[in-house]
């Protein structure tokens, strides 16, 4: 079943440019499993928030939470590597790439009450909490246990193929083999104590070495939304993404 799910969520990201006519186009997907007991989920009520949800609050008798990282393309990375406002082509990417992992919940689920299980419909994004800015769900945090990367100075995840792209989730009965968590650092600073480069990329000032100021984050996320109001919400910045190191690779391979 671990093939069956890798190739259909893999299979309808390659052909979901053509029959959606989306502007933007993606690489293939890394994907990784956890299981729904596993004990980094409950901690998560600790780092993140109280109110944040459990597998099983999600679906009751959840076994697996399949995650996956859809990387964008590198000419959407390079459009927004300079200025301070996000480029039409990242806001775009966002957008697109939001609707892209509905799309793909909603179709997952399909596929998997077929096999005869049930799973969760998650959206990519704005299930948080307006005055916190935290959320219930936290796709990344649910990715990191699932062993498909590790968190970077940026507060990014970090895979094989870099932080520069979004993350999706999805719950379910079927029961599968979890994979394993790496022990190795993804971020250089992290790893060897240098790099920093995504601090100096913030544009903003809400990124620092010891801390992050999600709300001076977020301003500027909505400054963006505001200029590209038509093409829906667009509440994105990414400039702390791009022009790094871990942009399209895990850096700390080499070492």
């Amino acid at each position: 079943m671990e093939n069956f799910i890798r190739k259909t969520i893999i299979d309808y990201i390659k052909y979901y440019p053509a029959d959606r006519q989306t502007s933007t186009i993606w690489q293939e997907p890394l994907i990784a499993f956890a299981a729904a007991d596993d004990i980094l989920f409950a901690t998560l009520k600790q780092t993140i928030s109280p109110t944040h949800a459990l597998p099983t609050d999600l679906l009751k008798d959840a076994q697996t939470v399949i995650t996956y990282f859809i990387p964008f393309s590198k000419d959407t990375v390079i459009s927004n590597a300079n200025g301070r406002e996000t480029s039409r082509e990242w806001a775009v990417a966002y957008i697109e790439t939001n609707q892209l992992i509905l799309d793909l919940n909603i179709h997952m689920e399909v596929q998997l009450r077929q096999q005869g299980h049930y799973a969760s419909i998650l959206p990519a994004t704005h299930n948080f909490d307006t005055k916190k800015l935290i959320s219930d769900w936290s796709h990344r945090h649910v990715a990191f246990i699932a062993g498909l990367g590790k968190f970077g100075l940026n507060n990014m995840l970090i895979t094989n193929k870099g932080c520069c792209g979004r993350v999706g989730s999805i719950a379910t009965t079927l029961k599968l083999q979890p994979t394993l968590r790496s022990d190795r650092e993804n971020c250089l600073y992290h790893h060897q104590g240098r790099c920093k480069k995504c601090v100096e990329r913030c544009v903003n000032g809400a990124l620092k070495e010891t801390s992050f100021d999600r709300h001076l984050c977020y301003d500027r996320c909505l400054h963006n939304a505001v200029i590209f109001n038509e093409l829906g919400l667009a509440d994105v910045c990414g400039k702390c993404l791009v022009n790094l190191p871990c942009s399209f690779i895990n850096p700390t391979g080499k070492y």
